[in-house]
């Protein structure tokens, strides 16, 4: 097989550079790698970021100002599996600001990407918890660790 790789590719309108930037910011061993601007024949305006390439804790993702013609939707989100509260309650934060908060850990972020902040042993809890983590999940906007654990006991 000759493929090289499979990389998320996101359609902004015009605020891919500044996604980027703040997505690199949150999350250590993250950098942007390459951008790449319009020029003189457009469509956008010249100097704009037209893509950018990005890695976010070694995952390569590239975002496109790409005009309003496409809109994120929550059909597609960055799932961030965290071990620490403080990780979750930061990130929630961060990434919540100017977007909107949804339900069991769900939020989309002021350029309209989805995002999952979630813990990372979920998938325990919810195999050794029968429904009683799922209800508790259910029930919480922001993942909150200790109350999943004492649902699965």
């Amino acid at each position: 097989m000759t493929v090289k790789s499979i990389t998320p590719f996101l359609w902004f309108d015009n605020q891919a550079e500044e996604a980027a930037n703040l997505y690199v910011s949150l999350f250590e061993n993250s950098r942007i790698l390459h951008v790449s601007r319009y020029g003189d024949s457009g469509p956008q305006p010249k100097g704009l970021a037209m893509s950018v390439a990005f890695e976010l804790r070694g995952q390569r993702i590239n975002a496109l100002n790409g005009g309003p013609y496409y809109k994120l939707t929550e059909a597609f989100s960055l799932m961030v599996d965290c071990t620490e509260q403080s990780d979750i309650d930061r990130l929630w934060a961060a990434l919540g600001e100017g977007g909107s908060y949804s339900r069991c850990g769900w939020l989309k972020d002021c350029f309209g990407l989805s995002w999952q902040i979630n813990y990372a042993g979920l998938p325990e809890l919810l195999s050794s918890g029968g429904g009683r983590t799922m209800q508790s999940m259910m029930q919480m906007q922001k993942i909150d660790i200790q109350s999943l654990k004492d649902a699965a006991k």
